[in-house]
C-alpha cells in the first residue's frame, strides 16, 4: 500500500479517518453504505469504526474515510470474516497507512515490522480469495439446483 486512502468502490481497503472532510449524519452513511443505523451503532460500540466527530446534540458525524471503512466491513461480512478479523485487518491498513514516512524523510516502520504486517495482510488476501472461490462453488450448485426445478416444474406443468 502506497500510504494513500484506497477506493471503497473498488473493495480495497481505505486508510485512516482524514481531517476536514465534510461530515455525514448516520442516517447518510446507512443510505451511501446498505446498512442498517443499528448494524452502523455496533461496529461504533464494538470499535471497528468510530464515528470522527460528535455534533453539538451528540449525534455520531461520519467523513468520508469512516464510509470507506464500512464499505470494507461490508465487502468482509458476506466472506464469513469474524468482527474480530475485520479489526484485525483494519488495524493493520491503518498501521501501514499511518506509518508512511517520518518527519525526515524516512519510513517511519522498521523492515521487520512491515514485513511482518504485508504477510498478515497477504494471509487476509490469500483467505479472501479462497472464500470467493468457495462461494462461486455455492452459487453454481444453486444455480443447478434452480435450473433442475424449472426444468422439472415445465415438465409437470406440460404433462
Amino acid at each position: 500500500m502506497d500510504g494513500s486512502a484506497l477506493s471503497a468502490a473498488d473493495g480495497e481497503v481505505p486508510a485512516s479517518a482524514g481531517s476536514g472532510a465534510d461530515h455525514l449524519h448516520i442516517g447518510q452513511v446507512a443510505a451511501r453504505t446498505e446498512l442498517s443505523l443499528r448494524t452502523i451503532r455496533h461496529y461504533d460500540e464494538v470499535g471497528l469504526v468510530r464515528p470522527s466527530a460528535r455534533s453539538q446534540g451528540g449525534f455520531r458525524l461520519y467523513t468520508e474515510a469512516d464510509v470507506a471503512r464500512l464499505m470494507v466491513i461490508r465487502r468482509m461480512k458476506p466472506l464469513g470474516f469474524t468482527l474480530e478479523e475485520m479489526g484485525e485487518l483494519l488495524a493493520i491498513t491503518d498501521r501501514l497507512d499511518e506509518a508512511g514516512l517520518d518527519d525526515t524523510g524516512a519510513a517511519a516502520l522498521g523492515a521487520a515490522e512491515r514485513a511482518q504486517l504485508l504477510a498478515r495482510l497477504g494471509r487476509f488476501e490469500q483467505a479472501a480469495r479462497e472464500r470467493c472461490e468457495a462461494l462461486r462453488t455455492q452459487l453454481s450448485q444453486a444455480e443447478q439446483f434452480a435450473a433442475g426445478l424449472h426444468r422439472r416444474a415445465g415438465t409437470l406443468a406440460a404433462g
